[in-house]
């Protein structure tokens, strides 16, 4: 089977475009990602994400601008570039008529791997995935984390270069994300190359060390998590739930707000330390407010916005 090289540029976009209906759903995205790095892309639902990573393995044509995944250019090169890749999809997608063990030799054969690499392989990937107990148990046994961990080392099988999550942890208990989380976090320390979609803001502010938000098909910003968040947001917000018109009108009288916000019966105000509102607070008969450093959620808030999408 042949292999692409392990360049020190993984992913590299200049003015990348995807167009439907006459509206750019990727617009002239430049975009670089290196080897080693744990890339989190955040953005609404609509922002171009999903599309963008269908682009990167060739599963979605290229309306515009260059594309070049592990040194090779896309999409003419897929075909190739694939066997290098892994991706935990959105939606588990095991065949529910196998065993454990058996979606993983299915799958391997997929990439050619020869019976005796791939038996070794497998029992790497059980024990990697804590699975070593369920290799023989239908999918229709296995809980929801079991089968997001089951999803993670199939896509490891082919020892890939990049691994691509499309928001691997949704719907999972807090246990079984954390599980996942770990996983990640040893696949980094090896030093593979993993990109990763959530809506989960701290899932992305704990696990990765690059955060690129995207919206209307374009980057909004891109750092590390925490230069992001000092950079882009006002270092404390305070939370004031359910509080009546007079109350917040003297709350707004804190000369260190810098900006304030409302949505529904939550008042959000972002500044420094906000004694003078906090102060007003205590000093009321209203404790239904919550004081705490900012966080990515809300530079995603401040980026992207406060409308729901559907």
């Amino acid at each position: 089977m042949n292999s692409v090289n392990s360049p020190s540029v993984v992913v590299e976009a200049s003015n990348l475009s995807k167009i439907y209906d006459n509206t750019a759903v990727v617009d002239k995205l430049n975009l670089t990602i290196e080897s080693g790095s744990f890339c989190g892309i955040l953005g609404p639902n609509g922002a171009g994400k999903t599309t963008t990573l269908r682009m990167f393995i060739g599963h979605c044509p290229i309306d515009g601008g260059e594309l070049s995944i592990l040194g090779q250019p896309m999409p003419r090169n897929a075909s190739l570039v694939r066997e290098s890749v892994g991706v935990v999809p959105q939606m588990d997608n095991l065949d529910p008529d196998f065993t454990v063990r058996e979606n993983l030799q299915v799958y391997g054969r997929f990439f050619g791997i020869s019976a005796k690499v791939l038996e070794k392989r497998i029992v790497e990937l059980l024990d990697f995935s804590s699975l070593q107990d369920k290799a023989d148990n239908k999918i229709s046994e296995l809980s929801g984390g079991m089968r997001r961990r089951l999803t993670l080392a199939r896509a490891l099988i082919n020892n890939p270069k990049l691994l691509i999550l499309d928001e691997p942890t949704t719907g999972l208990d807090p246990q079984a994300r954390q599980a996942i989380w770990q996983k990640l976090r040893e696949l980094k320390k090896q030093g593979l190359t993993l990109i990763l979609t959530t809506h989960y803001m701290e899932e992305a502010e704990r696990l990765c060390d690059r955060v690129i938000v995207m919206d209307h098909g374009k980057v909004m910003a891109d750092s590390p998590p925490k230069k992001l968040i000092r950079d882009e947001i006002e270092s404390h917000v305070l939370e004031v739930h359910t509080a009546n018109e007079s109350l917040v009108e003297s709350l707004k009288q804190d000369p260190s707000i810098a900006r304030f916000e409302q949505s529904g019966d939550i008042h959000f105000f972002y500044g420094d330390k906000l004694k003078i509102a906090l102060d007003e607070l205590e000093n009321s008969s209203h404790d239904d407010y919550l004081f705490r450093p900012a966080n990515l959620e809300d530079v995603f808030i401040k980026l992207t916005g406060r409308d729901l999408r559907e």
